[in-house]
């Protein structure tokens, strides 16, 4: 919680964060994750403008999280409320904000130091030996989702995935992640069709 302690923000703030990434239905972006990205966060670090301003994203980037497509919109607007109320500079919430919403796509523009790393630390399990095991939580999180709309669902995002130029932004991702996060998304991609 020391973030929360060098942006002057209460440390009340960061519990109840937690309290949202420990909701009972969150089976992949729970607890795990948010640790694993401020971890990959950390490795990228250097290459951002701000990493405080990174960190504080990816600690509000899934902080809703019901499965609806507005989840991202939903954590900025969280991110907002809550950040302008503690009484951080304007300048710095809409920085967190607009860094939650990237998330939804993770889709940066050239030049986005910030944005790279927080897309790349979220996109990072896709290179992951774990990515079976993602891709299973994924799907208990959406088990309400019958396997006729899910399947058709999810390859779409993995074909959006594939489909960009790069998955990673930042040099050290690109060179480290890039060729097994791929190779993951197609062998995924391949098994969804084949059923």
């Amino acid at each position: 919680m020391d973030l929360f302690a060098r942006l002057g923000l209460p440390a009340s703030m960061g519990e109840e964060l937690l309290a949202r990434w420990s909701e009972p239905h969150r089976t992949y972006h729970g607890v795990a994750h948010l640790r694993a990205v401020l971890r990959h966060v950390d490795t990228l670090a250097a290459h951002a403008d701000a990493p405080d301003l990174v960190r504080l994203a990816a600690w509000f980037h899934d902080a809703v999280h019901a499965g609806l497509p507005d989840d991202e919109e939903q954590s900025a607007l969280l991110a907002v409320m809550w950040l302008s109320d503690a009484g951080l500079d304007s300048a710095s919430v809409d920085e967190v904000a607009r860094l939650v919403r990237l998330t939804a796509g993770h889709a940066t523009e050239a030049g986005d130091r910030n944005g790279e790393v927080l897309c790349d630390a979220d996109l990072a399990i896709l290179a992951s030996p774990e990515y079976w095991e993602y891709a299973a939580s994924v799907r208990a999180e959406y088990a309400h989702v019958p396997d006729e709309l899910f399947r058709p669902g999810r390859a779409a995002i993995l074909r959006s995935l594939l489909e960009l130029p790069a998955l990673y932004r930042t040099p050290q991702a690109l060179a480290e992640w890039e060729e097994r996060a791929r190779a993951n998304l197609n062998a995924e991609l391949a098994d969804l069709e084949l059923r």
